[in-house]
């Protein structure tokens, strides 16, 4: 899809509706994902456990064994089970893009669908933990550069803690101040020594 359809397609899913899923243009899947998570969850969270733990297939015993029920045979405990099933697949199709619509429609449950979208924008496990190598080294190499606006090494340095914390790797909010006052160029050292002095390490916040 070119970045126009791309524009476009955020534009018609802009507002942030709490009636209908938030919609995936094809880009930073990270935010949408976990916007993604919440939404299903506070809207049925039924339908969460569907996509997270997948499917069961109503069966019944003959001969002392489990078989698959026909539909007919489904009693009113299976048919929510499998409308729970259908309304986790069209949940998913209603918030994604075409592209991604046509990459999940091979798949036959939302755990599928879901597990599709995470191999695709997240790679797999061996993906995932190249990445946080990569930027785990990237956090410790960090430094505030010459001339560099304090907003913008900010800017720089949330982007790599919350690329880390899609990515379940995270640390505690002293590690990250602590880190943040040893990255500081020289004529931002004072300040630096003068939170540790007077206001302590504790009780300073970094917004990720």
């Amino acid at each position: 899809m070119g970045s126009s359809s791309r524009n476009l397609y955020a534009r018609i899913g802009e507002g942030q509706s709490t009636s209908r899923p938030p919609l995936f243009d094809g880009t930073n899947y990270t935010y949408w994902k976990e916007r993604m998570r919440i939404y299903i969850r506070s809207t049925n969270f039924q339908l969460w456990l569907v996509i997270k733990n997948g499917e069961e297939t109503p069966m019944k015993k003959v001969d002392e064994k489990l078989v698959p029920k026909t539909e007919d045979e489904f009693d009113a405990e299976d048919i929510k089970k499998v409308e729970n099933y259908a309304k986790a697949i069209n949940m998913l199709y209603c918030a994604v893009n075409p592209d991604d619509y046509r990459n999940i429609s091979c798949c036959t449950t939302a755990k599928e669908m879901w597990d599709k979208l995470e191999v695709t924008y997240e790679g797999t496990d061996q993906v995932q933990e190249a990445k946080i190598d990569f930027l785990t080294q990237e956090y410790e190499m960090f430094r505030m550069k010459e001339g560099e606006k304090i907003d913008d090494m900010f800017d720089r340095f949330s982007k790599i803690i919350n690329d880390l914390h899609a990515l379940k790797k995270t640390y505690t909010n002293r590690d990250l101040v602590r880190k943040i006052l040893r990255s500081l160029t020289p004529e931002w050292r004072s300040k630096a020594d003068a939170i540790y002095e007077s206001i302590g390490v504790s009780n300073v916040t970094i917004d990720g």
